[in-house]
């Protein structure tokens, strides 16, 4: 039996030789990968063993161009941003395998904030490192054409070698919309959160003041947060009713995870007349997650922008989502 195993090792051991050492297509030379054509297939087909993130790094190799993109998603289908195991669907994954076709090699993506499950985007900026020459419209529409429905590159930039999406980001913003109607919604079912409660936007601005600042907002981060403080600083935190949506909008330098679904479950419990107006201020001071109320859906959440300095002359556009864009108090 141990001869048996022994021999099969070696057998194998040859067979991975041979196979690593097999050159890789033509449009894989000099590409920073190890090919193995009995692994799996890259999405533009192409056999990879892996592929080296060349874009984590701060800075672009030399040889390749950094090149930034303005994203917007759906996330309903997806299991977040980031990139999963075989089979389960990421939006990360979806760009990386529409991107590669257009640039037909393998191109793998770092974004300003990797959103989780069933969170949409609206103002995602990722940057991507490639030695394929194209121009923006290329980028943007040749990558759309190859893109599902519920994601789209909204704009492209060629951009300075030390530019980075999430390192050069200097704030981030985003926008929980709720659905307040003893009715659910059919159109907006995966859009918005529904609250069927009466919700008194009145205590729930209030309750939003006690958050501004810098606060350790322990008790508004999920316990799988990898963040290393918890240390942040809200900039603005408004609450605007316009009909039958309540909107939350929120601006900061960085978030933890499910901070802002966290803190929209608080304020909607003071909304409703559940707690008091002061039990945001308990709830912040006490830096207990369990004390913080339930954490509130993901389908109302956007990422709506991700600021940079002014040197970088990223495009500018409206704030998302598309719904709201006709309210004129939420234009800026």
């Amino acid at each position: 039996m141990q001869a048996g195993q022994a021999s099969w090792r070696a057998d194998r051991a040859r067979e991975e030789a041979r196979t690593c050492s097999a050159q890789p297509p033509a449009a894989l030379r000099g590409c920073r990968c190890r090919y193995n054509p009995r692994h799996s297939v890259h999405p533009t087909g192409f056999m990879l063993l892996d592929i080296i993130d060349t874009a984590t790094a701060e800075s672009a190799a030399e040889g390749y161009s950094r090149i930034a993109l303005g994203v917007e998603y759906k996330g309903a289908r997806y299991r977040g941003w980031q990139r999963q195991a075989s089979g389960v669907p990421s939006v990360q994954q979806a760009l990386e395998q529409a991107l590669s076709k257009v640039a037909n090699e393998p191109i793998s993506v770092v974004c300003a904030g990797r959103t989780d499950a069933g969170v949409h985007g609206c103002g995602q900026v990722v940057h991507f490192d490639t030695r394929a020459v194209r121009d923006e419209r290329a980028w943007t529409m040749g990558t759309n054409f190859n893109l599902p429905h519920d994601i789209s590159v909204v704009w492209s930039r060629p951009m300075p070698a030390d530019f980075h999406a999430r390192f050069k980001a200097c704030a981030r913003r985003y926008r929980y919309v709720i659905y307040n109607d003893p009715i659910r919604p059919a159109h907006l079912a995966e859009e918005v959160t529904w609250n069927h409660r009466p919700l008194d936007v009145d205590r729930m601005a209030e309750a939003a003041q006690f958050l501004l600042g810098t606060h350790d907002f322990s008790a508004f981060r999920a316990s799988q947060c990898q963040a290393k403080s918890p240390i942040k600083h809200i900039y603005h935190l408004r609450v605007t009713r316009h009909g039958q949506m309540i909107v939350l909008d929120v601006r900061a330098t960085a978030f933890l995870h499910h901070m802002v679904r966290n803190i929209a479950g608080v304020l909607m419990a003071i909304g409703a007349g559940e707690r008091p107006v002061a039990w945001a201020r308990e709830v912040l001071e006490g830096r207990n997650r369990r004390e913080g109320g339930v954490t509130a859906h993901p389908y109302g959440l956007y990422l709506v922008q991700v600021e940079y300095p002014e040197a970088f002359a990223l495009p500018k556009r409206y704030i998302g989502p598309h719904f709201l864009s006709g309210y004129e108090a939420l234009a800026d």
